[in-house]
């Protein structure tokens, strides 16, 4: 005796669809977090070097908001230490980024703050 089974598929992609979804979406979030964070480190390095070559603080910031391309310029904070007028020859500078980050999947947004942000930073030798 054969039972009918023709809904049997339709239930199984019901319950599986869900799952298969959050998957393949925290799969983009993840290459999401990973691109930005490769390209803020790479405007990390690229601005710092502008400090090594000696170019004033607002030069520098302004480089790195135009350098980066993760969305609004104006939520990247740029922190640069030490100040150019303190800097001299052969002293180090830093050049710190940071950009809030908005998850697409639900539950990892609840994992992490409101305010998850990807930061980056990088030092050189001022000439």
């Amino acid at each position: 005796m054969r039972r009918d089974e023709r809904g049997q598929s339709m239930v199984e992609t019901a319950l599986l669809l869900p799952i298969f979804l959050l998957i393949l979406i925290g799969i983009l979030d993840f290459g999401r977090v990973t691109y930005s964070y490769a390209h803020l480190h790479m405007a990390a390095e690229e601005s710092v070097r502008l400090g090594g070559l000696g170019e004033k603080d607002p030069a520098i910031s302004t480089f790195a908001r135009k350098y980066v391309h993760l969305g609004d310029p104006a939520k990247l904070q740029v922190e640069i230490t030490p100040k150019d007028t303190l800097r001299h020859s052969g002293d180090y500078v830093t050049v710190k980024l940071s950009y809030p980050f908005q998850f697409y999947t639900p539950f990892i947004s609840k994992l992490f703050p409101s305010k998850f942000a990807i930061a980056s930073d990088s030092t050189i030798r001022v000439e």
